[in-house]
């Protein structure tokens, strides 16, 4: 019996050492998605600019990931973002009336529906395109720049070569990042954002077209004249999740092409999960 006993201590002692982290991808793994993706989008129309964030263990992986793109209405989620921080610090409440509605009706309407006007109303009440700004920079989240209002945005056009309004894909991601550990918003703002998220309405033939049924994603979308975007995050079988941002300007079929990156990002962080689960039925 002592003995059966010390099998089974060392058998878990060996599956601790040897188990790696569910869901980790070594850096050949991200290597060979870097160039799928890289000959995926290759071979498309247009130019892509992708992202993505493994929020447990850092693993990353970018194509064109420092380069500039229009955010579009992804824009609304730094918006949301300073909003619910000022209700963290206690000088606003998601009851204050925005424009003659609840805060927390305009913050909906933006996210969910993505809501111009919405959207305008609650930039407002922040104090602006500026007052973002310095809270981008205050916390630190360079490639980011929001410089308009979403009526400016559209009154101006020239969205493909805009220097104005765009973030990099990887600060993107390094955005979604910050929202979600709560180290910028409490977990409970975080939470709220993230169900907006989760109900996103205009999304339904991008990231999450081609996932599994079922899988979790909770994004926000964005598009201009020739400019076709989606960030967020996605859930993987495991229950963590992956930050996301997928950029596409120019050409056609951007659509299609985001959601064949999605589902390309999320086959091969699923198969680390699914990789680090058979090692581990394999040691018990």
């Amino acid at each position: 019996m002592r003995f059966a006993l010390l099998r089974l201590l060392l058998a878990g002692m060996a599956a601790s050492f040897l188990l790696p982290t569910p869901a980790s991808a070594t850096s050949a793994d991200l290597v060979r998605l870097e160039s799928e993706l890289r000959a995926l989008v290759g071979g498309r129309s247009g130019e892509y600019g992708i992202a993505a964030l493994d929020l447990r263990d850092g693993s990353n992986v970018a194509v064109n990931g420092h380069l500039p793109f229009a955010m579009a209405s992804t824009v609304k989620l730094a918006i949301a973002a300073v909003y619910l921080s000022e209700v963290d610090a206690g000088r606003r409440t998601l009851s204050n009336m925005v424009a003659g509605r609840p805060a927390s009706r305009v913050m909906e309407l933006m996210i969910v529906r993505s809501d111009n006007q919405a959207a305008d109303q609650l930039l407002a009440a922040v104090g602006g395109p500026v007052v973002v700004q310095q809270w981008l920079n205050a916390h630190g989240f360079s490639g980011i720049r929001v410089d308009r209002t979403i009526a400016q945005l559209l009154r101006e056009r020239g969205h493909l070569a805009d220097v104005k309004d765009v973030a990099t894909p990887t600060a993107m991601v390094a955005f979604l990042s910050r929202l979600e550990d709560a180290t910028v918003l409490t977990a409970r703002s975080g939470a709220y954002l993230f169900d907006l998220m989760r109900r996103c309405a205009t999304g339904t033939r991008r990231i999450r077209a081609l996932l599994p049924p079922g899988t979790t994603v909770e994004d926000k979308t964005g598009t201009l004249d020739g400019v076709t975007n989606d960030v967020g995050f996605i859930t993987m079988p495991d229950g963590h999740r992956v930050a996301i941002a997928i950029f596409a300007r120019g050409g056609r079929d951007r659509q299609p092409g985001i959601a064949a990156v999605a589902r390309l990002v999320y086959d091969r962080f699923a198969d680390s999960t699914r990789n680090a689960l058979s090692v581990f039925m394999q040691l018990r």
